[in-house]
């Protein structure tokens, strides 16, 4: 049977996510069935994976989170970490976590792979007996 991947993509952060997207489409394999739903910001990803967790196998959480200069980061990542691993918990189901969280545009550039890193992540999971 074909497994059904997910992916959820918040494009607050246009060139950086089009990179992650391009970056994890690489590793699927090609017989997997793949869609792919733009969000406006990670805080978005948890309740899109949660409407469509009966429809996939797997999902592949991507986005970025830059530190501005109030504690809204720290929030905005924390809470998305968390929803995402429950969901992944408690559905059974593998969530690839490609949000990049860092200080700056040029550390989010420099984690280009995170998109990857992801999918390598889901596809270990799926492959568990």
């Amino acid at each position: 049977m074909k497994k059904k991947f997910l992916i959820i993509n918040a494009n607050y952060y246009k060139d950086i996510s089009s990179g992650l997207v391009k970056n994890a489409l690489n590793l699927i394999p090609k017989n997997y069935k793949i869609k792919i739903i733009n969000v406006p910001g990670v805080f978005e990803i948890p309740v899109t994976i949660s409407k469509n967790l009966k429809k996939f196998d797997a999902f592949i959480a991507l986005g970025c989170v830059i530190k501005g200069e109030t504690p809204h980061f720290d929030f905005i990542s924390q809470a998305t970490t968390e929803a995402i691993m429950n969901l992944s918990v408690f559905s059974k189901k593998p969530v690839g976590n490609g949000i990049i969280t860092c200080l700056n545009m040029k550390q989010a550039r420099a984690r280009k792979r995170k998109g990857a890193e992801a999918v390598n992540a889901v596809l270990s999971v799926l492959s568990q007996k």
